[in-house]
């Protein structure tokens, strides 16, 4: 029997016990962004560490003002390709606790998926390769490839942390691809390669008026309304035809090729399904472009958050002295987040009324990636892919960022291999957030076929 074959029985004879070592996982609450879950995600941490240290990797914990980073390696095997496994141990958190069905951090069984915050993102995703992985070693005592892990817990904050240690040791990650696996599939049973992600500009915007609340039938229509303010300086970021208001930031926007747009046209996209399972009837967005062309290569914009003025329950007639709202920009290829701030900035000063200054907070921002179809590492995972599922997968784009892609091919000057196993109703960052128990399997079981086909490249090439 061939090791790959071995490696699969294995695997399959382990289901049962990957469920259980997942649900360990996902019990633990680190949600990095907030601080009162801080020895919560420093246990989470600890059970990355103590889980890649007991399969046979040497593992260190890395400390750098902030979430610590895990780092694992095998021992270097000349003449075999390095691969570079990321993921994050983070969580997003779980608020409206009453939305969800079943508690977020007890992981529960329904309808063959387990719900879970971080089910999807990233928990889940993340231990198909840590299982895959070990399980070469178990069953071959050896690995197919150099492998690397670098784990993070910051990646829902920015990855200020994995940020810093890839300036000042990013040699210690040398490696011929990165595998990331904390997305989604494009549909059921339809396995996807993702080649591109978008970028992000993310701010927080605070307008301010008044020196405090004020009473607004005494003072309504002689003070301008921070509230009043924010609500105007939001929509003046967007037009009619939902493209973004800001000069300037079409300027390095490269307009898709006509074979993407067919690539993408030929995709199996049922468009009312996809808004029915987001219970909308309707779509809005840039006019002129697809929905998948909207989601995946046209930039966005976005109001996240909003508050200002009472709260409360019932009536409270008031003018607030301030307001506020999260916005984010979603960026193509060519489009830099710091340009991005300078022209935000400047059309902020243009819609800004008398009586009302405004604060514009940088609070994290990646650029777009793209990999080229030709890449090796790509025709290895789409035989990978093609072994483990039962369609063969189709080649796609993400509207989602992952702020540490931008950071991998500017310094590794690697590849990067995009291959998620979820599924886009995933709930990923809201209440009763899912994996599909049987993506989860089949995940692993792609993963351990990947190595077996990155090996190949190095005897390719021999």
């Amino acid at each position: 029997m061939r090791e790959i074959d071995r490696v699969l029985t294995y695997l399959e004879s382990e289901q049962e016990a990957a469920v259980d070592r997942l649900c360990q996982f996902l019990r633990i609450p680190s949600v990095s962004a907030d601080s009162k879950y801080a020895s919560d995600v420093r246990r989470a941490a600890e059970w990355v560490g103590s889980f890649l240290r007991d399969a046979g990797l040497k593992t260190e914990t890395i400390e750098n003002r902030g979430h610590p980073l895990i780092l694992a390696e095998t021992p270097h095997q000349d003449g075999l390709p390095t691969v570079l496994i990321y993921g994050h141990y983070d969580v997003q958190p779980a608020e409206n606790v009453h939305l969800w069905t079943s508690s977020p951090f007890e992981p529960t069984i329904r309808n063959g998926a387990i719900y879970a915050r971080g089910a999807s993102d990233d928990k889940g995703q993340l231990l198909t390769h840590m299982l895959s992985v070990r399980a070469w070693k178990q069953v071959t005592g050896s690995w197919p490839v150099n492998f690397k892990f670098i784990i993070e817990g910051e990646e829902e904050t920015g990855s200020h942390v994995l940020q810093r240690f890839l300036e000042q040791a990013g040699d210690r990650l040398a490696c011929d691809c990165v595998v990331i696996s904390d997305g989604s599939q494009f549909g059921p049973d339809q396995p996807a390669i993702t080649y591109g992600l978008r970028g992000i500009a993310y701010f927080e915007l605070r307008v301010s008026g008044p020196s405090h609340d004020l009473h607004s039938g005494v003072f309504g229509g002689t003070v301008t309304n921070p509230a009043n303010a924010l609500a105007q300086m939001l929509a003046g970021l967007i037009d009619d035809e939902g493209r973004v208001n800001i000069p300037g930031f079409y300027d390095d926007v490269d307009p898709p090729t006509p074979e993407e747009r067919e690539r993408l046209r030929q995709l199996p996209f049922d468009e009312k399904a996809f808004w029915q399972s987001l219970g909308v009837d309707s779509a809005v967005g840039e006019v002129g472009y697809t929905v998948l062309e909207r989601r995946w290569i046209r930039p966005t914009y976005d109001v996240c958050g909003i508050w200002g003025g009472y709260q409360g329950e019932g009536a409270k007639t008031v003018i607030p002295a301030e307001a506020g709202a999260k916005i984010s920009f979603r960026l193509v290829p060519r489009q830099h987040p710091t340009r991005v701030r300078e022209l935000l900035e400047k059309r902020l000063k243009e819609l800004c009324p008398p009586g009302i200054r405004f604060q514009l907070l940088d609070l994290h921002g990646s650029p777009a990636v793209v990999t080229p179809l030709d890449s090796p590492f790509i025709k290895a995972a789409e035989k990978a892919l093609r072994a483990a599922f039962p369609n063969p997968p189709v080649f796609t784009r993400e509207g989602g960022s992952i702020p540490i892609v931008s950071k991998f091919q500017e310094r590794l000057r690697a590849d990067v291999l995009l291959l998620g196993w979820g599924q886009y109703d995933d709930n990923a960052h809201g209440p009763d957030e899912k994996f599909l128990l049987a993506d989860f399997h089949r995940g692993t079981l792609a993963s351990a076929h990947l190595w077996q086909e990155i090996r190949e490249i190095a005897n390719t090439r021999a």
